[in-house]
């Protein structure tokens, strides 16, 4: 079966994306997207996950465990860095919306039950990471080091613009090693229409993942809304068509005791890193920070 799963072969009713590890066929990383609309709620049992509520596009009200909190969200993945809420295991959570809102819920089976936690957007550290036709955008909400209240979950966004490539140089997490450990990836893509602002499927993107005895060799094009999952493998690059800017969220998750999401680099391309000092960073980036668009 393809890895890459176009909009729609995911959907539970309204919610464009509902995919469990089962179906994923994989034992941690999980991914919802729920559609809400106005004046609307919605109760989610956690179960054995943990998980970010993440406003994609409105914003929404979250309650659990007795706390309540009032995630301000964005008008779209492209014009701000939104505000979260991280929910534990084994937890009833309400979510409500007076305008209406898409959240993402990625999500990872755990252990440890954690105590429900709100992340404002102004603490979320934005980086631009590359240079040239290969910088990007990272939006570090959910990482180690920056978000250490988890157990098992990492998550971070990505806005790749126009004609850029991202993930790049290619790399894998799919072994215990010097340089990596083993993690199950989730790419959840959003694509901008011409207006650079609103997600559309009228553009497109690329995305590449592989191993290296080609047991797994996937080229895709992808639009607005798809999914793709890296069970093992390098992936990368993600390329953003000219005139269609690219996010994707990450969502990473594995049996490792500490969380990490260090990886090894593709040996045939990892020298590309060290012509980033001397090449010049795209200025579009970055793209959004908790104020809004910053270009």
């Amino acid at each position: 079966m393809s890895l890459h799963r176009p909009l729609g072969t995911l959907s539970d009713g309204e919610d464009p994306v509902r995919l469990t590890p089962e179906a994923a066929g994989w034992t941690y990383t999980g991914l919802r997207v729920l559609l809400l609309h106005p004046g609307t709620s919605r109760v989610i049992e956690t179960g054995e996950f943990e998980a970010f509520v993440l406003p994609l596009s409105g914003g929404c009200v979250v309650e659990v465990d007795g706390r309540r909190f009032e995630l301000e969200g964005r008008d779209s993945v492209f014009t701000r860095v939104t505000d979260f809420a991280y929910v534990p295991r084994d937890a009833t959570v309400t979510l409500s919306t007076r305008d209406g809102v898409e959240v993402a819920l990625p999500m990872a089976r755990c252990t440890r039950r954690l105590e429900p936690r709100y992340g404002p957007a102004e603490d979320v550290p934005v980086e631009t990471r590359g240079a040239g036709n290969a910088t990007r955008q990272v939006t570090n909400f959910g990482v180690p080091g920056v978000w250490d209240h988890a157990d098992k979950l990492n998550a971070c966004e990505l806005i790749t613009p126009d004609g850029n490539w991202s993930s790049y140089p290619p790399h894998k997490h799919d072994e215990a090693s010097e340089c990596e450990v083993v993690n199950e990836e989730i790419y959840y893509f959003r694509i901008a229409g011409r207006d650079g602002f609103n997600t559309s499927r009228e553009g497109f993107g690329l995305h590449r993942t592989y191993t290296a005895d080609g047991s797994v060799d996937e080229d895709v094009a992808i639009r607005d809304g798809d999914v793709f999952l890296i069970p093992r493998g390098y992936h990368g690059p993600c390329v953003a068509a000219p005139g269609y800017p690219m996010y994707y969220l990450n969502v990473l998750a594995g049996p490792a005791d500490d969380r990490s999401m260090a990886f090894c680099d593709d040996p045939a391309h990892g020298w590309i890193r060290d012509t980033w000092a001397s090449t010049p960073l795209d200025p579009r980036c970055p793209v959004t920070s908790a104020k809004g668009r910053v270009r």
